[in-house]
């Protein structure tokens, strides 16, 4: 069987410099590597999550994809590393030290990774010129950005010049949720991360929908991580909401959502096969790609495309899923 294509792995580089001493303000991500192939992320002062040596270690992480039959990694930055938070410019700062990590991995390994940048859309102009570095010098193909930008949606007319210059660039566009709306009212039961992500792609969608930016900029090539979230099961209410407040829905944009199915990818992180089947009806069998968000826990490691490969008997599907999509999202 063909190896697998997953478009949804995370890593960061071995060192980062401390941009808090540097800056002066703000919880900038560092690294404390406290035992051999093992290090604690400190968010600012406060201890955030421990990390192995596969979050950065190329090689680490090449031994795991031999044993787990993955030939490519999708490679893109940890969401906690976006800084959208930071002043403009130390957020490019931090943009173009990661992005060169990123790049660096795909070009010593060109067969196994390839990487798509982060960029600083709190200020667009530089968002825009950051994108462009990364698509026409450090030859990525595509970028990953937050759910939302310092919790404005991602249909924010502010945006619509990043839109317009990426559907330029044919860049293709990973959104993967992060500053989850309420994430400070529900901290118990690790439900940011359960239901909070799920419900903020949901609105990462929604709102790329409502807004009319999928309908001005039809070229752009949306993959949306965690099967799309919420989104593919709340169509319903949503194309409902939609047909019976047309004064509250369709202000921006008069064409029913659930047109938009079927132009859009959402990864296969789903850990459920019926779910999987119902997203195949929904999104369709050419928009579903192998994602696993390795190296971490919430993620399916064991290996990457179980589900699909488990699941789903039909070779020519398989392959869609596993590989074939992936080429198609990302050219």
């Amino acid at each position: 069987m063909h190896q697998k294509i997953d478009i949804h792995t995370h890593i960061l580089p071995e060192k980062i410099p401390n941009w808090f001493d540097k800056f002066g303000y703000g919880d900038f991500i560092t690294l404390q590597h406290h035992k051999p192939c093992c290090a604690k992320m400190m968010k600012g002062d406060k201890f955030f999550r421990e990390i192995e040596e596969n979050c950065w270690s190329n090689e680490a992480r090449i031994k795991e994809m031999d044993v787990t039959a993955v030939g490519v990694q999708v490679l893109s930055t940890i969401p906690v590393l976006f800084n959208y938070w930071a002043k403009p410019a130390h957020g490019l700062e931090s943009s173009r030290f990661f992005n060169d990590h990123l790049a660096s991995c795909a070009a010593e390994h060109p067969s196994r990774f390839i990487s798509i940048g982060t960029v600083p859309l709190q200020d667009v102009d530089m968002a825009i010129a950051e994108m462009e570095r990364c698509v026409k010098e450090l030859k990525m193909p595509g970028i990953e950005i937050g759910s939302n930008i310092n919790q404005a949606n991602l249909g924010d007319k502010k945006f619509d010049a990043f839109w317009q210059a990426a559907e330029e660039l044919n860049c293709s566009i990973f959104v993967h949720p992060w500053d989850m709306m309420g994430e400070n009212d529900m901290t118990k039961y690790w439900l940011p991360w359960l239901v909070g992500m799920p419900a903020e792609t949901a609105r990462a969608i929604s709102s790329l929908i409502f807004s009319g930016v999928m309908e001005r900029y039809p070229k752009l090539k949306f993959a949306f991580a965690h099967g799309g979230g919420s989104f593919p099961f709340t169509i319903g209410r949503i194309e409902h909401g939609f047909n019976v407040r047309p004064d509250l829905c369709a202000i921006d944009n008069a064409i029913n959502p659930r047109e938009y199915l079927g132009k859009f990818w959402i990864d296969s992180l789903v850990h459920d096969a019926k779910t999987l089947d119902y997203c195949l009806d929904v999104i369709g069998e050419n928009k579903i790609c192998c994602g696993s968000d390795y190296p971490f826990p919430l993620g399916e490691l064991n290996p990457p495309g179980k589900l699909i490969e488990e699941h789903i008997n039909d070779k020519a599907l398989q392959e869609k899923l596993l590989w074939k999509n992936a080429q198609d999202w990302l050219k």
